[in-house]
C-alpha cells in the first residue's frame, strides 16, 4: 500500500512547487532529549493530576496528553539509545493494562450520575479505542502481540456499532470540543480504531473475524469520509496506509492534494485552518493564525505513514519547520486551544502543546 500511495504522492507534490521556492529546505536540528524530558514531564503531571484520576486507583487516558504520549514517546527510543520504555511509559502502559484486564470491573470514564448526561455508552467505546491503539503501539514496537494487546482489540471489536447510522464505528465522547471530542469526532475515533488494527503486529488483521470487522469498519469510513474535516481526513489518510482498501488511490490522492493546499509558505500548517470551516472558539476570539506543532507535526507524519518521501520538496519543507520551531530548551511544540483562549503557560493551557509536541517527534523521526 505505501508503495501505491507514494507514487500518488510524488505527483501530487509535483504539483505545489510555489511551496518549495517559499520556504528553507534546510531541516536543521532538534533536541530529542529535551522532547523526550518534555513529553516524561508532561504524562507524569497528568498521571498524577486529580481530576484525571479513576477507580481501581486508574487514571483517564486523555486524548491530548496520554493518546499522543503513548504514540510519540516510543519514536524517541532509537535516538536516545533506549532499549526500553521508559519509567514514565511502563506507569501509562500498566494503567492501561490494569483497565483492559479489569474492563468488565472498571467503571467508564465518564459516568451518568458524574457528567449528568449519558455518556455511559459513549465513555466505554472511546475508551475501548484507545486502549487498543495504545497497547497495539507498543506491541508493534517490540514486534509481538501480547495478550494484553489481543485483550484490548477484542473489547474495542465488541464495542463496535453493529446497526444504525454509525454502523461499523464507535459511541464517542461528545463534550463539544474541537479536534477530540466534537460532532465529528466519532470519525476521529472509527480512524484510530483502523490504525490500532493495522498497527497490531503478527498478521493480526488477516485473522477471518478481524477481516469481518475492519470490512465494516471500512464501510462506515466510506459512507462518511467525504463530509469530514480536513484533518480527519487526514487521519484517514494514515489509517488507509496500515488497513489496505479503506481509501482507493485517487481518493488518497485528493486528500493528499487537498491538504497540500493548505501548507503555508513557512511551510507548516495551521491547524484552525484544517478544522470544520463552521467551527467558532466559544468566547468568541479569533485562532491563532501561524503554523503551529499541532497541525504540522501530523499532517507531515501522516503524509510520511501514506508514503511522502522526506526528500519531496514540500516534506523537507515541512520537517524544517518543524525544527526550527522547537522550543529547545522546554523541549516544546506550541499549539493552541481550538475551543477558548488559554493560557498557554498554564497545565490546561498545554493540552495542545502536548499533543503537538508529541506529533511533531512521530514527523521527525518518521515514527520509528
Amino acid at each position: 500500500m505505501k508503495t501505491t500511495v507514494s507514487a500518488i504522492a510524488v505527483l501530487v507534490l509535483g504539483l505545489f512547487p510555489a511551496v518549495s521556492r517559499a520556504a528553507s529546505n534546510d531541516v536543521g536540528s532538534w533536541d530529542s532529549k529535551t522532547a523526550a524530558a518534555y513529553l516524561d514531564q508532561r504524562a507524569n503531571w497528568w498521571m498524577t493530576w486529580a481530576p484525571s484520576a479513576r477507580d481501581h486507583e486508574t487514571f483517564c487516558v486523555s486524548c491530548h496528553t496520554a493518546v499522543p504520549y503513548a504514540l510519540g514517546r516510543p519514536a524517541l527510543r532509537g535516538t536516545l539509545g533506549e532499549s526500553a520504555p521508559s519509567a514514565t511509559e511502563r506507569k501509562l502502559i500498566d494503567n492501561v493494562t490494569k483497565r483492559v484486564r479489569m474492563w468488565n470491573e472498571v467503571e467508564p470514564f465518564y459516568s451518568d450520575e458524574k457528567r449528568g448526561a449519558p455518556k455511559t455508552a459513549e465513555s466505554r467505546g472511546t475508551e475501548s479505542v484507545l486502549n487498543a491503539l495504545i497497547l497495539a503501539n507498543y506491541a508493534a514496537h517490540e514486534g509481538k502481540l501480547s495478550a494484553d494487546a489481543r485483550l484490548a482489540l477484542d473489547n474495542m471489536w465488541g464495542l463496535q456499532l453493529q446497526t444504525g447510522a454509525a454502523q461499523g464505528a464507535w459511541n464517542w465522547l461528545n463534550f463539544h470540543n474541537e479536534p477530540w471530542e466534537a460532532d465529528d469526532s466519532q470519525f476521529w475515533g472509527a480512524t484510530l480504531g483502523a490504525i490500532a488494527a493495522g498497527t497490531a503486529p503478527e498478521d493480526y488483521r488477516s485473522t477471518p473475524a478481524v477481516e469481518t470487522h475492519l470490512k465494516a469498519l471500512a464501510g462506515y469510513l466510506q459512507q462518511n469520509f467525504a463530509k469530514q474535516s480536513l484533518i480527519n481526513r487526514v487521519y484517514l489518510l494514515w489509517a488507509s496506509a496500515k488497513v489496505p482498501g479503506i481509501l482507493q488511490p485517487e481518493q488518497q490522492k485528493a486528500i493528499i492534494s487537498e491538504v497540500l493546499s493548505k501548507q503555508r509558505a513557512d511551510g507548516g500548517w495551521n491547524t484552525s485552518s484544517l478544522i470544520v470551516a463552521t467551527w467558532k472558539r466559544k468566547d468568541g476570539t479569533a485562532f491563532d493564525a501561524g503554523s503551529d506543532g499541532y497541525g504540522t507535526g501530523l499532517v507531515a507524519f501522516a503524509l510520511q505513514e501514506a508514503g511522502v518521501p522526506r526528500t519531496e520538496p514540500a516534506m523537507k519543507n515541512a520537517l524544517a519547520w518543524l525544527s526550527h520551531n522547537q522550543d529547545k530548551v522546554a523541549g516544546m511544540w506550541m499549539a493552541y486551544s481550538l475551543n477558548k483562549q488559554r493560557d498557554p503557560a498554564s497545565d490546561v493551557g498545554r493540552f495542545m502543546v502536548d499533543a503537538a509536541t508529541a506529533y511533531s517527534v512521530l514527523a521527525l523521526t518518521g515514527g520509528q
